[in-house]
C-alpha cells in the first residue's frame, strides 16, 4: 500500500560552512549564485537534497560540485526553516560546518556557482559581502559553533586546523582568528601542552634568519 501525505511538506536543502586561515584572518568559503533568486550575491555552497539521498551525502555533493572541494569532514550545525526564508517557497536547510587548510583544498567554480572564493571574516561582518537567503545567519551560528568546539581542544578531532606538521604559533593563529582576540602565547602553549594532545617531531623549520622553530604534530597522528 503506498502511503502518502495529506499535508503540504518544504523543500529540503543543505548548506556547508567552510572556514580557513587567510592572512592570519578568519575567512568563509562563499559561492556567487549563477542563476535567480539572488542572481550575484554571495551564497553558502548547498542546494536540494535529492530524493533518496541522505543529508550529509547531499552537503559532500553539493560542496564537490560548486566548488571542487572534496574530502573533507563535515559536523551538523542545524536546521533553518522560516518559511519566508527562500523566495521559492518553504525551504528547510540542514546546515553543515567546518575548519580546513584552504590550501590543500583549491577550489574551481561549478554547477550553480559563477564563482567560489574564500572571503575574510571582516567582509562578510562588515556587510562587503552581502549573503543570499539567511545564509548570514547560518554564517554566524557556524562560528559560535567552532568557536564552542576550540574552547575545549579535545572536541576539534574532526577539524583540518593545522597542516599535518605544524608549529604552536601557527595553530594559536587560528584560534586567535576564530575567537576574535590576542590569546596570551604562554597560557596556550601551557593547556594545550598540558592536554598531551600533540608530540613534538624531528623535523624543524627555519624562517628567514630566525632560529628553528619546532614542529608538532597531533598525538596518534589524528586528524583535526
Amino acid at each position: 500500500m503506498k502511503h502518502t501525505y495529506e499535508y503540504p511538506r518544504p523543500a529540503v536543502t543543505v548548506d556547508s560552512v567552510l572556514f580557513t586561515l587567510r592572512a592570519n584572518d578568519l575567512a568563509v568559503l562563499l559561492i556567487r549564485r549563477r542563476k535567480a533568486p539572488h542572481k550575484g550575491k554571495f551564497a553558502l555552497p548547498g542546494g536540494f537534497v535529492d530524493a533518496n539521498e541522505g543529508l550529509a551525502a547531499a552537503a559532500l555533493r553539493e560542496l564537490a560540485e560548486e566548488t571542487d572541494v572534496t574530502d573533507v569532514t563535515l559536523e551538523q550545525l542545524g536546521a533553518y526553516g522560516d518559511p519566508g526564508r527562500d523566495p521559492r517557497g518553504h525551504t528547510v536547510s540542514v546546515a553543515y560546518f567546518t575548519f580546513v587548510v584552504a590550501e590543500a583544498h583549491p577550489v574551481k567554480a561549478g554547477d550553480d556557482a559563477s564563482e567560489a572564493v574564500w572571503v575574510h571574516w571582516a567582509d562578510i561582518e562588515g556587510g562587503n559581502a552581502e549573503l543570499a537567503f539567511d545564509h548570514a545567519t547560518i554564517v554566524h551560528d557556524a562560528r559560535v559553533r567552532l568557536q564552542q568546539r576550540l574552547d575545549d581542544p579535545r572536541r576539534h578531532a574532526g577539524f583540518e586546523l593545522v597542516p599535518s606538521r605544524f608549529t604552536l604559533s601557527e595553530l594559536q593563529r587560528v584560534y586567535e582568528a576564530v575567537f576574535g582576540r590576542t590569546l596570551d602565547k604562554r597560557n596556550f602553549r601551557s593547556r594545550l601542552l598540558a592536554l598531551d594532545l600533540v608530540e613534538t617531531v624531528m623535523a624543524a623549520q627555519r624562517t628567514g634568519r630566525h632560529r628553528p622553530a619546532q614542529l608538532y604534530r597531533w598525538k596518534n597522528s589524528r586528524k583535526r
